[in-house]
């Protein structure tokens, strides 16, 4: 067997890998069914799916994660309605939701690269790693994707979206957190599945 040939096979996920990634997107879609809830200054409701999108990224790493994401998207996209309040098709990127739906696909990768490192710490090293993780990709990178899609969806100055996203910070800490330690106990059990 070749080198290419070898890289090839490497690229295409398992059947282990297949089913976690089914898994995830089938979590996100069910947070998804929680009712969201509307925020007065920004059409953007708070949801439970950026805490599915921070567990696929710290418990699968970047490449099932993204692949979880995309899966569950692309799902979304094509009518399935997998998204808060039942919705799903194309239509839904034309909303002031679209880029955060979009966001969540680089977040998870962005968390799962990040959180990777960590895997080999343990205690509150960890913990921060896999914390800073869902931070900078569940909330800051999700965030700058979804303020820039509102701004121009909802015809509204940049720095005005950037500011009406904020509301939802508080909220999302609070998910990092909760997504922090319950890949943190599946780390110290051993339950994390190996990613690639």
């Amino acid at each position: 067997m070749n080198q290419k040939s070898i890289s090839s096979a490497q690229s295409i996920p398992s059947t282990q890998q297949l089913v976690y990634i089914a898994l995830f997107a089938a979590m996100i879609s069910a947070f998804a069914l929680v009712p969201p809830i509307p925020v007065p200054i920004v059409p953007v409701p708070v949801t439970l799916q950026t805490l599915g999108v921070m567990l696929a990224g710290l418990i699968l790493g970047p490449r099932m994660a993204w692949l979880a994401l995309l899966l569950y998207v692309g799902l979304a996209l094509l009518g399935l309605p997998i998204l808060p309040g039942g919705r799903g098709g194309l239509a839904v990127l034309a909303g002031p939701t679209g880029g955060f739906l979009v966001g969540f696909i680089p977040g998870a990768w962005l968390i799962g690269l990040i959180a990777g490192r960590a895997r080999q710490l343990s205690g509150p090293m960890q913990f921060a790693r896999y914390f800073v993780a869902c931070v900078l990709g569940g909330i800051v990178l999700v965030y700058v994707i979804g303020a820039v899609w509102l701004s121009f969806v909802a015809n509204m100055e940049l720095m005005k979206a950037f500011l009406a996203v904020l509301v939802f910070v508080p909220g999302d800490m609070l998910k990092a957190a909760v997504a922090t330690v319950v890949a943190a106990r599946l780390a110290r059990l051993q339950l994390l599945p190996h990613s690639r």
